[in-house]
């Protein structure tokens, strides 16, 4: 054989072995997120609860700021980042019992539910929307 071929086949084995643990990866991370806690539910049961207890009280507005917000999410992930934040949100209406949902709440759902480096496109898509950020500064620095 020759060397050029030995050398393709070691690369493409190495390449093929690194696909697998970042699959592998991925699937367990999933895996963990739907075993059930203390309670008996998943964190993803939990949050499908909370969307599906609180869906009714999204306007089209509110969707569309929903959707603004997880922009920058690749299209791939993006109905998963929409879903955590969905949840989060839910579960801060819920536990407020509130029967509407004030923007306050999508904007801190979003900061709850999302990683720090997220924030700056938050900020940003906030001044854009000529949205008043002073309420969330407490938030965003302790989150």
């Amino acid at each position: 054989m020759p060397t050029w071929f030995m050398w393709f086949i070691v690369l493409w084995t190495i390449f093929l072995i690194t696909v697998m643990f970042i699959g592998g990866y991925f699937m367990f991370r999933k895996f963990l997120k739907r075993l059930p806690k203390e309670d008996g539910k998943s964190i993803l049961d939990w949050q499908d609860y909370y969307i599906e207890k609180t869906i009714h009280l999204w306007s089209d507005d509110q969707k569309q700021l929903l959707n603004d917000l997880v922009e920058p999410v690749p299209e791939l992930f993006r109905d998963v980042a929409k879903g955590k934040i969905a949840g989060k949100i839910g579960e801060l209406v819920l536990n407020d019992k509130l029967d509407s949902l004030p923007q306050e709440y999508i904007i801190k759902g979003y900061i709850l539910a999302t990683p720090k480096r997220d924030h700056k496109f938050l900020m940003k898509k906030l001044r854009e929307k000529e949205i008043d950020m002073t309420p969330y500064k407490d938030l965003l620095e302790t989150s």
